[in-house]
């Protein structure tokens, strides 16, 4: 009989890969720069849920997943996803307290630091310009939140997952 431990690992590693999926597909090519970034909206779910068992480690290795996905620099996603797993981990208990509108607030402030990391560094290759359509998958990945934690918490209890 499997363990909880190796189930949960499942149900993370099939949202994780349903993440990137919907990261890379274009279901409407118009709606593309709305993506929002699914892969962390997904971590932060975890980590939010699931501290002891989905850290930084899996994040970073998530993010250096997501890098070779996306063709960014090695590295990039890593650190971003390390971070925003890093802060969600800490404030968990917080977290699970929060009304929904606050723990949107919470992403949105995680979105914001994830793009304007990926800002800051491709500033350092080339000099870029920061144009408004950077930001709607920010907004879009704060509005989108309730549904990515009601699903998630949907599969954590049908799968039974503590």
């Amino acid at each position: 009989m499997p363990s909880h431990n190796s189930i949960a690992a499942v149900y993370f590693i099939v949202t994780i890969a349903a993440a990137m999926v919907l990261r890379v597909m274009s279901i409407w090519p118009a709606m593309n720069i709305f993506n929002p970034d699914w892969i962390v909206l997904v971590l932060i779910y975890w980590a939010i849920a699931l501290p002891e068992r989905f850290g930084v480690f899996a994040a970073w290795s998530v993010g250096l997943l997501t890098d070779v996905l996306t063709g960014r620099l090695l590295g990039q996603y890593a650190l971003i996803y390390a971070l925003i797993a890093y802060f969600s981990i800490k404030e968990h208990r917080r977290l699970r307290q929060f009304p929904m509108i606050q723990q949107c607030l919470f992403v949105f402030g995680c979105l914001v630091l994830s793009q304007s990391i990926i800002f800051g560094m491709e500033s350092l290759k080339a000099g870029n310009r920061l144009s408004l359509d950077f930001w709607y998958p920010v907004v879009s990945g704060a509005l989108v939140w309730p549904l990515v934690f009601l699903v998630l918490r949907y599969i954590r209890v049908v799968a039974r997952i503590a």
